[in-house]
This record gives C-alpha cells, sequence and structure tokens, in this order.
C-alpha cells in the first residue's frame, strides 16, 4: 500500500517477521494469542489498553518515515 501512496500500519508481535517482509510502520502489540488486547486486564484497563495501541497506530500513519520504522 505505501507504494501507491497510501501508508498502512501493521500490528504485530513479531516486529522482526514485518521487518522481513517489508512493513514500514510497526507497532508492536500484546502478545501472539492477542495481539490488541489483553485479556487478564478487566474491562475498562482493556478499553484504555486498546485505544493507546489504536492511538499509536493512528500517529504512526501521520507520521513521515524513511524506509522501515518500529515506532
Amino acid at each position: 500500500m505505501e507504494r501507491a501512496g497510501l501508508p498502512a500500519v501493521l500490528v504485530t508481535t513479531l516486529p522482526s517477521v514485518a521487518l522481513n517482509v517489508g512493513a514500514n510502520r510497526i507497532i508492536v502489540g500484546a502478545g501472539i494469542p492477542h495481539v490488541m488486547g489483553n485479556p487478564d486486564l478487566d474491562s475498562i484497563e482493556e478499553k484504555a489498553f486498546r485505544r493507546n495501541l489504536v492511538e499509536r497506530a493512528f500517529q504512526a500513519l501521520a507520521t513521515p518515515i524513511k524506509g522501515q520504522s518500529v515506532l
């Protein structure tokens, strides 16, 4: 998508794999079975945790980069 001019973010628990496949904007998620969440948190903390990941992803979309970046 980046080559077409559309910024993209990959949220993953394996940034080394994301770098190997050529992802440019990489956000490290929570864990392999629950990349975008943490089931050990109560519902209020879980919502805040997820919101933070999404906000980081939006920030990454707006960040100019040169090459691959783990943000």
